[in-house]
């Protein structure tokens, strides 16, 4: 038997930065699901090695990957999982690209304890998965909660549905450029450094993300493009009218 899921990218449609919590950053952000736009895991029955088999395209070794660290958490919680993917292999179709600031390794982690936790009958509630997958990667929770568009706060466990209607989302990603996201916070810290003040904040949070769009620049939208661009100058190619920037990037995104 063999089960799959989609595990979706997504976009900030704003993301700014509050303040800072010790060696992180708390956003205030807007996360748009992209419905065009998902990878597919499955659990495939194939696993001839007798040790935890991960299958797919990945640009990281196995201990790195957030799958298999996901997996190591949830075996905490659900020892029998452990025999299964002894028979079991993972399998991941990717579509995301990595290093793109479209969520893809977090997406990855919260459909996996998705179906985990479907096919294992664990019957844990989303606020259970949420602060599991929180463990691994800030937007994991996002991804669990599996809404189209929600205001993302804290370091990303905070989130709140936002009910708007939803928006036709094309993905640009530049083939030759891969942000590093440590990096361009780093950069962020060291030479854009400001905070959203709490009025802005909520007035953002407030509004809907097509309004969002109308009234902000590229520049103004998101406060890890600057830094973004500083360290790597050929995202400037990229960064056409009407195109808004991704997390820490490299990808662009647009309404069409």
């Amino acid at each position: 038997m063999q089960v799959s899921i989609k595990s979706y990218a997504k976009v900030n449609i704003f993301l700014k930065i509050s303040q800072k919590r010790e060696n992180y950053h708390e956003i205030v952000s807007r996360f748009v699901r992209v419905k065009n736009l998902y990878d597919t895991i499955s659990f495939i029955p194939n696993n001839e090695t007798n040790e935890f088999n991960l299958i797919g395209d990945f640009g990281c070794k196995l201990e790195d990957n957030t799958i298999y660290k996901a997996f190591l958490q949830l075996r905490k919680y659900c020892p029998k999982i452990d025999a299964f993917f002894r028979v079991y292999s993972i399998k991941v179709e990717k579509n995301i690209p990595e290093f793109a600031g479209l969520g893809g390794g977090s997406s990855n982690v919260a459909a996996f304890l998705t179906l985990a936790n479907k096919h294992f009958n664990l019957y844990y509630k989303k606020e259970k998965l949420a602060k599991i997958g929180a463990k691994i990667g800030a937007d994991v929770p996002f991804f669990i909660y599996e809404y189209d568009s929600a205001n993302v706060t804290g370091v990303g466990e905070i989130v709140q549905e936002f009910k708007e209607e939803p928006l036709n989302i094309e993905v640009i990603t530049p083939k030759d450029i891969k942000c590093h996201t440590g990096k361009v916070f780093t950069c962020f810290r060291n030479e854009f450094y400001k905070q959203i003040s709490k009025d802005k904040s909520n007035k953002l949070l407030s509004m809907k993300s097509s309004e969002i769009l109308n009234k902000l620049s590229l520049e103004n939208a998101n406060d890890l493009y600057l830094p973004a661009v500083k360290l790597y100058p050929k995202l400037k190619e990229y960064a056409k009218q009407d195109c808004f920037f991704s997390g820490s990037g490299s990808s662009f995104f647009k309404v069409i």
